[in-house]
């Protein structure tokens, strides 16, 4: 991830002026991203002991913020970016840029309750946490697929529609599991199977 950042901001100048900021941007996601992970495997490192066979919880407990943090930071970014290479009008990249940024947000917020609930006898409150997140989630999947096709289709140039259209789709596939992960423990995994499927 580090090596992406350096590798992007690196060729910045060979990048059209009109690309540039949703550059520097995908330099500044991989950035924050490889901070997190960082932080991610550390405190995994220091939270379980692994003996050949199982996981084994230490002291420490692992901290899962840090992969909520990095989406709050990460998410709207990668939304900004999708929007600052299409063919809208600077109010209209403004708009949109606000409001999908905001639901990414909201998503995240809303996710991160139920996210540290893992105990089956609190399923109830884990489902409400992820379909409180569903809402801001479809927002964001029905704008990227249904919203902004207009803009899309609007690029003249077929083999960078081609392009915006691939990061869209790609975009929502990825997030996908998402909702699927966040399961998991509603579907009966426990313990360190859990956790290790939820990572």
């Amino acid at each position: 991830m580090m090596a992406t950042t350096i590798f992007i901001w690196l060729r910045l100048g060979e990048v059209a002026e009109s690309y540039k900021s949703a550059v520097i941007i995908s330099g500044l996601v991989t950035f924050i991203a490889a901070y997190h992970y960082f932080r991610i495997f550390n405190s995994w490192v220091e939270a379980y002991s692994y003996d050949g066979d199982s996981l084994t919880p230490t002291d420490i407990p692992f901290n899962d913020a840090y992969r909520y943090m990095d989406w709050l930071l990460t998410v709207p970014l990668l939304l900004i970016e999708i929007i600052l290479v299409m063919k809208l009008t600077p109010e209209e990249s403004q708009s949109k840029s606000i409001t999908l940024g905001a639901a990414a947000a909201l998503m995240i917020l809303a996710g991160y309750p139920g996210e540290i609930v893992l105990d089956a006898d609190q399923a109830s409150t884990r489902w409400m946490f992820w379909g409180a997140a569903m809402l801001p989630f479809s927002y964001i999947v029905y704008t990227l697929l249904v919203g902004l096709s207009g803009a899309t289709n609007a690029e003249e140039d077929a083999e960078i529609r081609g392009k915006i259209k691939q990061a869209q789709v790609l975009t929502v596939i990825s997030w996908c599991t998402y909702p699927v992960v966040y399961i998991f423990p509603m579907m009966g995994i426990t313990g360190s199977n859990v956790v290790v499927a939820i990572q």
